[in-house]
């Protein structure tokens, strides 16, 4: 089997527009979550979230390209230049025919849709613009990667909620893994940050109306975010030729589905996900260091997510460090598990293991190390990336340090 490596990484997110200013952010335990600015917000109960900030959309791309990028697609584009950029790579000839993109979104073009059903239902419109479907689309942004980058190899989306992103990265490394394809363009994106977005997760009742505090006694429940975060993976002897930086090797991936309930997890699904991803990387549960967890602030997540590390690693669990970027930059849904990457990487490539902020009780039902309110600085060489979904849907990647 073929080994895998990041040689490219992008973003945009509550914290910021790239990588570097995410992961400053991240570092010192900014939080990107804040009051939401959009049409009838005053109609929410939930009025906060990780929105991205001046983003000027209209700066980026033409008007012919606006007519056809929803603002998730816009966030992947952004994110895969810089990604791509990184890299240094170009794709021609047989590279081009072989390599693909894979990417995970839950919401698509959410935007794109909320806007055309009140234009229809509320100002009473009869038509809508003939590109909406092309826009609202869940493969919109991958099509347009694919288009963007001459990638014809495997493309597609995965959707599965909030582990869609762990889903389509582990798909792009088996791919490479097996030789099905030499790179691929993964990670993934969301922007559901809109009032009818907002007002369906209301519905749940898991939501939070002051801020995300994951493993704290006194969490209310998950803060949505928005953006994207997309990488290039990549054969190791291919990066290695071409003289490319390698940011961190993927070494395994692991998906279970608990086939139990549509919203409550469980924690046997989550052990076999986490255990299922050290036995395909071929590790033991000591060599972990670090786990960027699933951690939403509900206690159903936080309480069945820490039984499950406790299951799988027995006594090492007391020795490892386990945080939730969330509490920062939100849930994502179908893009964080992405963004949540880069604090596995910060970790093998910097020594800096991002914190759980807005911790402020223990409890004892989480009596892990939460590495709580600030980063720390670390030397790990095995990370673990936790995705546990609705419908029981679940991911874990498992990194080495390059």
């Amino acid at each position: 089997m073929k080994r895998v490596v990041i040689t490219g990484a992008g973003t945009i997110n509550a914290l910021g527009q790239s990588v570097s200013a995410t992961l400053e952010a991240m570092r010192e335990g900014r939080c990107g979550i804040g009051p939401l600015e959009f049409r009838d917000v005053e109609r929410l109960a939930i009025q906060i979230g990780g929105q991205v900030r001046g983003f000027e959309a209209e700066g980026r791309f033409n008007r012919q390209q606006m007519s056809l990028y929803d603002r998730f697609t816009q966030f992947t584009l952004t994110a895969a230049a810089e990604a791509i950029g990184q890299a240094g790579i170009s794709f021609h000839g047989d590279l081009s025919a072989r390599s693909g993109v894979v990417l995970g979104t839950s919401g698509g073009g959410m935007t794109t849709l909320d806007e055309n059903y009140r234009s229809v239902y509320e100002d009473g419109k009869n038509r809508v613009h003939p590109f909406v479907v092309p826009k609202l689309m869940n493969n919109a942004a991958a099509s347009h990667v694919s288009m963007e980058y001459n990638l014809k190899g495997p493309s597609f989306t995965v959707a599965t909620a909030c582990a869609s992103s762990n889903h389509a990265m582990g798909l792009a490394f088996q791919m490479i893994r097996s030789g099905a394809a030499p790179v691929m363009i993964t990670g993934g994106s969301e922007s559901m940050l809109c009032f009818g977005g907002v007002k369906a997760w209301e519905g749940l009742r898991v939501m939070s109306k002051d801020a995300c505090r994951p493993f704290s006694a006194n969490r209310n429940g998950m803060v949505q975010g928005e953006g994207a975060a997309v990488f290039v993976f990549e054969e190791y002897d291919h990066a290695r030729k071409r003289g490319a930086e390698i940011l961190a090797e993927v070494v395994g991936f692991a998906m279970t589905s608990d086939a139990s309930d549509i919203v409550m997890p469980s924690k046997q699904g989550a052990a076999r996900a986490m255990a299922g991803a050290l036995a395909d990387a071929g590790l033991n549960g000591d060599e972990v260091g670090y786990i960027n967890a699933h951690g939403t602030g509900t206690a159903a997540n936080d309480k069945t997510e820490c039984a499950a590390v406790a299951d799988v690693f027995g006594p090492h669990a007391d020795n490892l460090m386990i945080s939730s970027t969330k509490s920062m930059h939100g849930h994502l849904i179908g893009g964080t598990g992405a963004v949540e990457l880069l604090a596995c990487i910060m970790a093998l490539r910097d020594g800096v293991i991002a914190p759980t902020i807005g911790y402020e009780e223990p409890d004892p039902e989480c009596a892990l190390d939460v590495v709580p309110n600030v980063a720390r600085e670390a030397q790990v060489d095995v990370v673990l990336s936790n995705a546990f979904a609705f419908g029981g849907l679940n991911a874990v990647l498992a990194l080495r340090r390059a």
